[in-house]
């Protein structure tokens, strides 16, 4: 399966202002490696945080000093957003990205301490290898942690055991995982769904609750938290798993139904089963005759999936 490249190969560096803080993730589009390219799902779950992080769950009273793991943590983005929330985060991925991410992670930190050095807010971000189901990786991690999370990390169907197995490993019985996605293939979409739905009690984010620029309805939030016993021998190992509060996410309790139909990021209490529609936008005129940042890399990931089958004789 061919993936979506958001940036141009000559594109070495993303700038993302978040907290108030500028920074810039490097990245190199043009490698074979999926984990050095910044993807628009990771943006997305970094500005969801900022965009609440007022009140309820995500407010930095409850967050500061909180375990997080991130897994294909890529070029760092998302792990900076728990980060500048009080988060101290183990930010992990494949040997061959680590370079790239040690790199992001050391100028990042240096600018957020040289803007506010006096600032206890913000929390810290340490790089690890993890190879999805190593348990020597495992092992020298400190499991459990408060909380797992991830971007953009399911794209291939031999992926989806081995990352269940890795998030249990690294969980506990209150431990809540964070995932941001991008649909690209709605196969492995539903099979990524239904593995979710038999382990942990799922809700899906509202469109409502996002950044009101940085969304899409092809990119999609996950909170998620192990399901009481009931005789699976993963959840027993735990004791008791963790509901996630309606209340602090504003979704109601049942399964999930994603619709593209106007208002179908809610969640219909009669749905058993999921449908997922790709990008079907038809772009006709452009928005005061310009695009921003953002709204060029979305048009281009349009664009790009448009013209992939095409071929110019």
């Amino acid at each position: 399966m061919e993936h979506d490249r958001l940036n141009s190969p000559s594109t070495s560096a993303i700038a993302v202002e978040l907290f108030g803080h500028q920074l810039e993730f490097s990245q190199d589009p043009n490698s074979k490696h999926l984990g050095t390219t910044v993807w628009d799902a990771s943006v997305v779950f970094a500005k969801f945080l900022e965009t609440n992080s007022r009140k309820g769950r995500f407010c930095p009273s409850k967050l500061k000093g909180k375990r997080v793991i991130e897994l294909g943590a890529g070029c760092g983005v998302a792990g900076f957003g728990m980060a500048l929330l009080g988060c101290n985060v183990v930010a992990t991925d494949q040997i061959e990205v680590l370079p790239l991410l040690a790199r992001n992670v050391e100028r990042n930190t240096s600018r957020i301490m040289q803007m506010n050095p006096s600032s206890d807010s913000f929390g810290s971000v340490q790089v690890a290898e993890l190879d999805w189901g190593n348990d020597d990786h495992i092992r020298h991690l400190d499991s459990p942690f408060d909380y797992v999370i991830g971007t953009d990390v399911v794209y291939a169907e031999h992926l989806l055991e081995p990352l269940l197995r890795t998030i249990h490993a690294l969980s506990g019985p209150k431990t809540t995982i964070l995932l941001g996605y991008e649909i690209r293939s709605t196969s492995i979409h539903e099979q990524m769904l239904d593995m979710w739905k038999r382990n942990f009690e799922v809700k899906i984010v509202q469109k409502t609750k996002m950044h009101c620029t940085y969304q899409h309805p092809n990119i999609q939030l996950f909170i998620m938290g192990f399901k009481p016993l009931v005789g699976s021998t993963e959840n027993a190992s735990r004791g008791t798993g963790k509901h996630i509060d309606k209340a602090e996410t504003g979704e109601k309790k049942q399964d999930l139904h994603i619709s593209t139909s106007a208002g179908g990021d809610e969640l219909d209490d009669d749905a058993s089963h999921e449908t997922v529609k790709a990008d079907s936008i038809l772009v006709t005129k452009l928005p005061n005759g310009k695009l921003n940042e953002w709204e060029a890399r979305r048009y281009g990931s349009m664009a790009a999936r448009l013209l992939r089958d095409i071929k110019i004789n």
